[in-house]
């Protein structure tokens, strides 16, 4: 028998929608991310408070958005990685290595089909990792 209660609960979760999803990185050095995701990905800041007791920058390209904040003990914690996905790989690919070939991950540095159907390549910074993907 299904409850008032639960009726309106499950109603209640067929209208929740997100848009975007927007994650938090952390850095030791907030200039440090700059090099990889404004100079190479080309996001453009949208928001700073380099200044503050707790800098950090918001950044979006495209609809996608992520905040970068500058935090040494949660830096030191999470190094993590995201996936890009585009459809046009090989454009990606060529301005990366003619612009930033040094932020390429030693492990991934071409553009490869992997087992999954995915083409990927990889980039690095100091403290985040990036797949690049076309499915």
């Amino acid at each position: 028998m299904i409850t008032e209660q639960h009726a309106t609960e499950k109603e209640n979760k067929k209208n929740m929608k997100f848009e975007k999803l927007v994650p938090s990185v952390f850095y030791v050095n907030l200039k440090d991310s700059l090099k990889l995701f404004v100079d190479c990905l080309e996001f453009r800041i949208v928001h700073e408070e380099f200044e503050s007791e707790s800098p950090y920058y918001v950044i979006e390209k495209d609809g996608l958005g992520m905040l970068l904040f500058q935090n040494k003990e949660y830096a030191e914690k999470d190094y993590p990685e995201f996936r890009l996905v585009t459809k046009n790989i090989e454009e990606v690919y060529e301005k990366v290595i003619s612009t930033h070939p040094e932020l390429l991950h030693p492990n991934l540095s071409k553009i490869t089909l992997r087992p999954w159907g995915a083409k990927e390549f990889a980039l690095k910074d100091k403290q985040v990792g990036i797949r690049i993907q076309e499915w």
